[in-house]
């Protein structure tokens, strides 16, 4: 059983901490889908102002949800729509300000408001994308990216 630790410092240091207890988290653990649930209930219970914490996975064909904390979920998200087709077709992590204002936007869950997503790649091959979602407008800034990129690379090492 692991113990919920309460983050204090700085928000880089609160993103150190939390490299470090997920490193503990998925350490040993191989199995994609165990490290996405366990990284994804992490994440939703540790930091602030969150509302959707969780993975989707590509199937080949388009963008399926997998473990995630928060509401129901979108199911199925073609490459070409959302802010998580832009960052798996792009590559790049996408931070979202207000996401009413990104073209194309699909309202999953109507109270959220801003949103980050890191794109998954293994070498070349698109494993999916970690999705954050929160109810305040720019909740995410470029700490928020850092330390959620390093969260992704940390899940992709251990479940590779």
């Amino acid at each position: 059983m692991h113990e919920h630790a309460t983050l204090s410092g700085s928000k880089s240091e609160q993103y150190a901490q939390l490299a470090q207890a997920a490193r503990g988290l998925l350490a040993g653990e191989r199995d994609r889908i165990a490290n996405a649930a366990n990284l994804s209930a992490l994440v939703y219970h540790a930091l602030p102002s969150l509302n959707w914490v969780g993975f989707y996975f590509y199937d080949g064909h388009e963008l399926v949800v997998g473990p995630f904390q928060g509401q129901p979920a979108c199911v199925r998200i073609g490459l070409d729509r959302g802010v998580c087709g832009a960052a798996a077709t792009t590559r790049q992590t996408q931070r979202v300000a207000d996401v009413l204002a990104f073209p194309g936007h699909i309202f999953c869950d109507g109270a959220s408001r801003s949103e980050l997503v890191v794109p998954l790649y293994r070498d070349t091959q698109l494993i999916g994308v970690f999705d954050l979602d929160s109810p305040e407008l720019n909740r995410f800034d470029a700490d928020d990216q850092r330390g959620l990129e390093e969260l992704a690379r940390i899940w992709l090492e251990a479940s590779a």
